[in-house]
């Protein structure tokens, strides 16, 4: 019986290795999300202080479109918006944006000196509807099909490889 106890810190060290090998193979970038494949969440958000719409649940579905989290405040948000502009003036896709724990002046000063590329902005001030997403940080973008289903979330900044390997391709399969 003694020998079984002497085993114990073997046993231990190898349940413990397991895990870590494990945790080796995951990509540390991909979080998952409860989201996906589900529909967005109810949500009604004001617009920004001279802007003429806000943005609601009810506004996405109809055709695919990014939901697209971002603030005045995120230096990674400057990282990814000539991107947001190069395809909001493609028109390739509608982009909404939820405008994150940002004060609604700031967000407005720094659309106009950076371009708005949003066709709806919603200003979630105190971020709930951020946590109802699901939302880890600033930015994350979500792709939503034409039912206002989340098929699938960019964590970080949206980057011209992202966007030419992983929203275009996933962008034309949900327009078929």
């Amino acid at each position: 019986m003694r020998w079984l106890w002497a085993l114990l810190p073997v046993a231990v060290f190898v349940v413990i290795g397991g895990f870590l090998f494990q945790g080796l193979s995951l990509d540390p970038k991909s979080i998952p999300s409860v989201l996906i494949d589900k529909p967005a969440p109810e949500f009604d958000l004001p617009p920004l202080p001279g802007k003429d719409n806000g943005l609601s649940r009810a506004d996405l579905g109809g055709e695919p479109a990014l939901v697209n989290v971002f603030a005045s405040w995120c230096v990674a948000c400057r990282v990814e918006h000539p991107i947001l502009m190069e395809m909001q003036k493609s028109g390739e896709v509608p982009i909404y944006g939820l405008n994150y724990k940002d004060r609604p002046n700031d967000a407005i000063s720094w659309l106009d000196r950076f371009g708005d590329p949003y066709d709806r902005i919603g200003s979630d001030v105190n971020g709930r509807v951020g946590i109802d997403f699901g939302v880890y940080g600033v930015p994350e973008t979500f792709v939503i099909d034409r039912n206002g289903v989340i098929v699938d979330k960019v964590i970080g900044p949206i980057t011209p490889q992202i966007l030419r390997d992983k929203l275009r391709p996933l962008l034309a399969e949900l327009r078929k």
